[in-house]
């Protein structure tokens, strides 16, 4: 286990001996998930977080995703992306960047094509 995720479940165990019953974990770009409202256990929400910003990463690198316009959830290691794209290239890259990531069970993709419109 990485030296993150043993901190992570260090300061979480601590936490949660200390009577807080609420742990924000991660952020916006981790997916935000909560420790204590969500019956997911402690390593599996750390993974699901791991997952979210290793494929929120891939989109940043890539060339054809704009990856400030999708919404990336993942839950027990199923994906879910959420948001529009300008191609259906765009749209199929942000899937196949996310099902080769490590960890990533399945992927649904919910991304709508939505091109600018150019004058």
């Amino acid at each position: 286990m990485s030296f993150a995720k043993r901190f992570a479940v260090l300061t979480m165990s601590v936490l949660l001996a200390g009577g807080c019953t609420a742990l924000a974990i991660g952020g916006a770009a981790a997916g935000g998930y909560v420790v204590g409202k969500d019956e997911r256990p402690v390593g599996t929400i750390i993974d699901d977080g791991s997952i979210t910003a290793a494929v929120k990463t891939r989109l940043i690198r890539s060339k054809y995703v704009s990856a400030a316009s999708v919404d990336v959830d993942t839950r027990e290691g199923i994906v879910t992306l959420n948001g529009k794209v300008d191609t259906y290239i765009a749209r199929e890259q942000a899937e196949e960047l996310a099902s080769d990531t490590n960890g990533v069970k399945s992927v649904v993709n919910k991304l709508e094509v939505m091109p600018e419109s150019g004058s």
